[in-house]
């Protein structure tokens, strides 16, 4: 965590990294294959954001939740958000990511696609949790930077598609 000495908490998330709260934090990412998900409550002004790697590694018991993976980021925003004594359907939810980094459309089998795989993990976990996403911005080619204000809700995305080689 960053203070820029301007009243705002920069949180800059890397792979497996989760981060829910309040006030003037700005979370931020880079995402390639893997998911971000933000949630965010409009009457309390709080919220997060995960970033996975994987859609799930078979949570062994006894082990502490790893936010590298969709099912455990998963149950660590319901967590957060049962411990904030709210439910998943206050919140405005947003998905982005899942972007094919290893080949062009078309090629590689579906089994090495992990950026489709993510992605559907990521639709088919929110469901089952409760979490209807309002934005999504997910899939293709390239990578994206995304910005979260947890004052305002506001979420801001730059995708850059990678560039086709011949």
């Amino acid at each position: 965590m960053i203070d820029f000495g301007d009243d705002i908490l920069d949180v800059f998330l890397q792979p497996g990294d989760f981060h829910f709260g309040a006030g003037r934090t700005r979370i931020s990412t880079l995402l390639g294959s893997c998911i971000s998900i933000t949630l965010w409550h409009p009457a309390r002004l709080i919220g997060g954001m995960c970033h996975f790697m994987l859609p799930s590694r078979g949570l062994p018991a006894g082990v502490p939740l790893d936010g590298r993976y969709a099912d455990e980021a998963l149950a660590m925003f319901d967590q957060a958000v049962a411990a904030a004594l709210s439910r998943p359907a206050d919140y405005q939810v947003k998905v982005f990511g899942g972007g094919n980094m290893l080949s062009r459309p078309g090629e590689g089998s579906e089994f090495m696609n992990i950026a489709t795989r993510n992605v559907d993990s990521a639709y088919t976990l929110l469901a089952r949790h409760g979490y209807q996403p309002r934005v999504a911005h997910c899939g293709g080619q390239g990578h994206r930077k995304l910005f979260f204000d947890l004052w305002t809700g506001h979420v801001w995305l730059a995708h850059r598609p990678s560039r086709e080689v011949a």
